[in-house]
């Protein structure tokens, strides 16, 4: 039986409870005083004694209640504790100030092979000065890589502090991760996109080619290139094929290798080995292919490679295996390459400026965005979109395009695709104070769309359709003087020449539109 005694906290008193139970003869497996507590654990306690026992307790001057409980304050503390640690899917270990092990999760013990309490870090780890290290620097370390049983692994270590002194140093907690666990954290960081297919809004009839394509690309574990002019969101297509994949539970971890000089990009792609240059992270650093591990490795603006990194890549997706910088051990990785490009990379190989063989090992799949001019009415919509993100980004009241705005933006040629298309919004919804944004707002916002005024009767245009019609019907008739046939004109427009003629009929352009 276990019991609660209640009482008003006073000199002498727990001598008093204690000497009660002692004169009883009792087994004790445990007794906790937090006064004005104490809880015992009797399990040989009977009812006729436990009878005998409240009421001499209940003499004691200050006490004030006995009774019953199931589980006592320490007890259900160390369950939870346990609990804790059970379901922590890293290793993880708390040691003493002078290094030697307190208690370890599960998983640590089933890593380690056996349980660790009592013995010194320095019997743990392959590195023996690691231990010492983390001592003389009070458990307070940068995140570094080390051996534990021949797995590298990245070490987190927390100083515990304690006592009335918050500088006094009680210990130190210890976490293990796998490198792929710390690229779990870096992707959940960095991603702030819709998944799948719902980050690509538009239902022109491009797109839905776009995501039809996608669907299938994204079950089959191949490199896939994708190509697109800058601004078309080719990383937003990127992710949705690792969302749409088997490895969506995995890191999605991406670079660009034109932002890097080649050695930074280096480093950052393969990670680095133990003293590998001046100012290296000890025990090294893994790279972004190692983080991403059964994950998906994303290389934007691919055609800016240098020839060296083009040729250690080639070898990683030659045969899964990469060296560190400065290190002699071979790593392997399972990872998905996808890159992406605004450039030509097949004329880039015909010049010499973009190996032949890394563009064939990348082009196994392939990816064409379209750029934003040819996807008719979702400019408007995602610049409906892209207002409502910036008023609530700015905290203004919500406000709207005026109708007036719809030529405007459907004749632009949109250089910067979509992300110029976001700018300019947000720049007219920082600007425009009225509810109503018109085309003064977005000329304010410092659009250069002098070759896409609206005329006189355009700005009466009073719905989405009317503006998407008339925009149509202008760019018809200034194609179709260039390209005078529908096939003609449907390969220009990457339509079917059925739709082309259609429209040529429904908006009288052509000879045989004359005629009717």
């Amino acid at each position: 039986m276990r019991i609660h005694v209640t009482f008003i906290d006073r000199v002498g008193i727990t001598q008093e409870v204690l000497a009660l139970l002692g004169a009883r003869n009792l087994n004790l497996d445990a007794v906790e005083m937090i006064p004005p507590n104490v809880y015992i654990d009797a399990p040989t306690l009977s009812q006729e004694v436990l009878d005998e026992l409240h009421d001499a307790l209940m003499n004691v001057r200050g006490v004030q209640a006995v009774e019953l409980v199931d589980i006592l304050p320490g007890q259900r503390r160390r369950l939870q504790l346990d609990a804790l640690l059970a379901a922590m899917r890293d290793p993880v270990l708390a040691v003493d100030p002078a290094g030697r092990v307190l208690l370890a999760n599960p998983t640590l013990i089933e890593l380690y092979g056996r349980e660790p309490a009592g013995l010194p870090l320095s019997e743990l780890f392959d590195d023996p000065q690691l231990a010492q290290t983390l001592i003389d620097k009070g458990f307070r370390l940068p995140m570094c890589e080390v051996s534990f049983r021949g797995q590298a692994l990245l070490l987190d270590a927390t100083p515990i502090s304690g006592g009335a002194d918050s500088s006094y140093l009680a210990g130190g907690l210890l976490t293990l991760y796998p490198p792929s666990r710390i690229g779990e954290h870096l992707a959940s960081l960095h991603h702030d996109h819709a998944e799948g297919l719902d980050a690509l809004l538009g239902r022109s009839a491009v797109l839905k080619q776009l995501k039809i394509r996608l669907r299938k690309v994204a079950s089959l574990d191949a490199p896939l290139l994708i190509q697109g002019e800058t601004g078309t969101g080719k990383e937003l297509v990127a992710r949705a094929c690792h969302a749409l994949s088997a490895r969506r539970d995995a890191p999605f971890l991406a670079l660009n290798c034109a932002a890097l000089p080649e050695s930074l990009a280096e480093s950052e792609l393969f990670g680095y080995a133990a003293g590998a240059f001046t100012g290296a992270q000890r025990g090294g650093k893994p790279g972004l292919l190692e983080l991403a591990d059964h994950g998906t490795v994303f290389l934007d603006e691919v055609g800016e490679m240098s020839p060296y990194l083009q040729a250690k890549l080639l070898r990683f997706l030659s045969d899964g295996c990469f060296r560190r910088i400065g290190g002699d051990r071979e790593v392997r990785v399972d990872v998905r390459v996808l890159c992406a490009t605004h450039r030509d990379l097949e004329r880039m190989v015909g010049e010499g400026a973009f190996r032949e063989d890394l563009y064939y090992r990348l082009n196994v799949l392939n990816l064409t965005v379209p750029p934003l001019r040819e996807r008719g009415q979702d400019i408007i919509l995602l610049a409906e979109h892209f207002l409502r993100q910036a008023c609530a980004q700015i905290q203004r009241p919500p406000c709207r395009l005026s109708p007036a705005t719809y030529p405007l933006l459907l004749g632009n040629r949109w250089a910067g695709n979509v992300r110029q298309l976001q700018n300019v919004i947000f720049r007219a919804a920082a600007i425009c104070e009225s509810e109503v944004i018109d085309c003064d707002s977005l000329e304010l916002a410092g659009t250069a769309l002098a070759d896409a005024q609206p005329q006189d009767d355009a700005l009466q245009v009073t719905s989405l359709e009317e503006a998407v019609q008339s925009f149509e019907k202008s760019l018809l008739e200034r194609l179709y003087s260039l390209y005078p046939s529908t096939r003609q004109l449907a390969a220009r427009l990457r339509t079917s020449h059925t739709a082309i003629g259609q429209r040529l009929r429904k908006y009288g352009i052509g000879p045989r539109a004359a005629q009717q």
